[in-house]
């Protein structure tokens, strides 16, 4: 889960670094770190500067591209976008306002279960209803069978909507969190005031919980859309045309890069965009949080009055909370386990548990190691902005920590971009085997991709650690790495575990890095799945989804346990 959805880190007011530090260690330090941020950027830079070696052949494919491809990639894109916006708001805003501004019989229960579906990779969800619910599929043969209907009984599931139902109901958790905290932490209290003033239920809601979770909403759309942006698993097995399928369909199909750079530059543009609306979203949020004192903080919960609902309105509520769950999680769930449980008892294709024990070595290996670095950098690059947070300090740093909102196509790309202009200058320099032959390239896509996810946790820490302790640690002798050592990272242990937890959750999904940049003969969890699922062997690609959806469980149940505590 490559999300966003965490405390702000408040910096320090002034450097807690000593002002005698010689000017060549600051100057060593300052060119260390850009040097580092420098790799984590460098496919982004690539993808960027590729647009400079304009000529007439690019201008020429793109001219092609234009009139063939183009224009509906572009407009599938747009649809699908527009389609995921709608539905995660709506479904994450009614579920985040009913398990908080209504009490109820499973509440609590709801709290977490809403949380579920984030354990559910897209794209297993969409191997789960294709088998289910195609043409050939046990409901609609059942359904031909007892009422003597011929034909497609239900719309083909393959479809640009069949996608945004697939993204609503995966991706609704990020808006839900969002939107839930910030009337949890703003609405609750000014619901109260105003009920006390005699407004009812629906003004209340409309004039009040609606427009102070407006914000959160926007940030948690902006996150949902670049998650749908960053996808290859559903486009590619539902055959429909996004950006992302046709970066993949112009590198390796059709051995056009050209072709695939102007695709993957067109991506990254609107990628951007959508992160500079979902940081100016989060900037909103912590305004209104300051601007509202300490409300958040003070312990009122017990003095705030909710509405108590029963009867129709109970059943209501139920549907509202109990639908996301069902359609992003149990149904998905149980629609794998009959492939599984078939294929246990089939002797033609039973479950490949010899060659299961190998991906799963793969994957926990390429995780593992992600993650250590991954939260390695982020340490660094934190500590950095800690003891110096000078404007270039937190620029670096910044850039350093998007990599999470670039989709895996064009990181991809922009890895293989100077890969291809070095091996044409330096043919003997091996670059290419190293990268492709090798874990190094497949881990270092990782690491452009999951380190911003480890920072964010590790600067949610060091946000919870006062400034008086390295002022202290500096009066008893105590700087530099030694301040990192042994007053940090005893502080830091939760930030890091949940860093490292979350970057190897993601590892463990992510599937377009993975799919071109791993070495021959490692295949992992993720890449089998989706191979199997492709050629329709639904049967054996639900042990290895299954897997991914225990995996996936982590992190939410460590979510659950962090809202219960607040």
């Amino acid at each position: 889960m490559s999300s966003t959805i965490t405390p702000s880190a408040h910096s320090p007011d002034k450097p807690t670094v000593s002002a005698d530090t010689p000017r060549p260690l600051r100057v060593l330090l300052s060119v260390f770190l850009c040097l580092l941020a420098g790799v984590l950027l460098l496919p982004i830079l690539a993808v960027l500067a590729s647009t400079l070696q304009w000529n007439s052949e690019s201008a020429q494919i793109l001219r092609e591209m234009s009139s063939t491809v183009l224009p509906d990639y572009a407009l599938t894109t747009l649809l699908l976008c527009i389609f995921v916006a709608i539905g995660v708001a709506v479904v994450g805003m009614a579920t985040a306002a009913a398990v908080t501004l209504f009490d109820f019989a499973g509440r609590k229960t709801f709290e977490w279960a809403l949380l579920l579906p984030i354990a559910m990779p897209a794209y297993v969800v969409a191997y789960a209803y294709t088998d289910f619910l195609q043409f050939s599929g046990p409901l609609q043969t059942a359904i031909r069978a007892s009422f003597g209907v011929e034909g497609r009984v239900f719309p083909e599931v393959r479809s640009l909507g069949g996608a945004a139902w697939v993204f609503t109901f995966c991706l609704y958790p990020y808006v839900y969190l969002l939107a839930r905290t910030a009337l949890a932490d703003r609405a609750t209290h000014l619901m109260d005031a105003a009920r006390l003033l005699g407004a009812p239920m629906r003004r209340r809601v409309r004039e009040i919980a609606l427009p102070l979770a407006r914000p959160a909403v926007a940030a948690g759309v902006a996150l949902a859309l670049m998650e749908t942006l960053a996808d290859f698993g559903v486009s590619s097995y539902f055959g429909i045309q996004t950006f992302t399928a046709g970066i993949y369909k112009a590198w390796l199909v059709l051995d056009n890069r050209i072709a695939a750079a102007q695709l993957a530059t067109l991506l990254l543009l609107v990628v951007l965009v959508l992160l500079k609306l979902e940081h100016k979203a989060q900037k909103k949020m912590r305004f209104a949080v300051t601007k509202g004192g300490n409300i958040a903080s003070t312990p009122v919960k017990s003095s705030v009055e909710v509405t108590k609902l029963s009867g129709k309105r109970l059943v209501l509520v139920w549907f509202v909370c109990g639908l996301p769950v069902l359609m992003g999680f149990v149904l998905p769930l149980l629609f794998m386990l009959r492939p599984f449980l078939a294929s246990l008892q089939s002797a033609d294709a039973p479950p490949p548990w010899a060659q299961f024990g190998q991906w799963a070595v793969n994957s926990l290996m390429l995780g593992g190691i992600s993650a250590v670095m991954a939260v390695a950098l982020a340490l660094v690059l934190a500590f950095a902005v800690r003891t110096r947070p000078d404007p270039l300090t937190r620029g670096v740093v910044q850039l350093a920590g998007i990599g999470y909102a670039i989709p895996g196509a064009v990181i991809v790309v922009g890895l293989l971009i100077p890969v291809g202009w070095v091996q044409l200058k330096l043919p003997q320099a091996g670059v290419g085997y190293w990268l492709t032959a090798t874990i190094l390239g497949v881990v270092w896509a990782y690491l452009v991709r999951f380190t911003g996810v480890a920072l964010q946790s590790v600067q949610s820490g060091y946000a919870k650690i006062p400034t008086s302790f390295d002022e202290s640690a500096r009066i008893l002798g105590v700087s530099g790495l030694g301040l990192l050592k042994r007053v940090h990272l005893p502080l830091l242990t939760r930030s890091t575990a949940a860093a490292a937890l979350l970057v190897f959750v993601d590892v463990m999904k992510e599937l377009p890095a993975t799919l071109v940049l791993r070495p021959f003969n490692s295949d992992t969890l993720a890449v089998v799945a989706y191979q199997l699922a492709r050629d329709e062997r639904l049967g054996e690609a639900a042990l290895p989804s299954l897997a991914l959806v225990l995996v996936g469980l982590l992190p939410v149940m460590m979510l659950s346990r962090t809202l219960r505590a607040r």
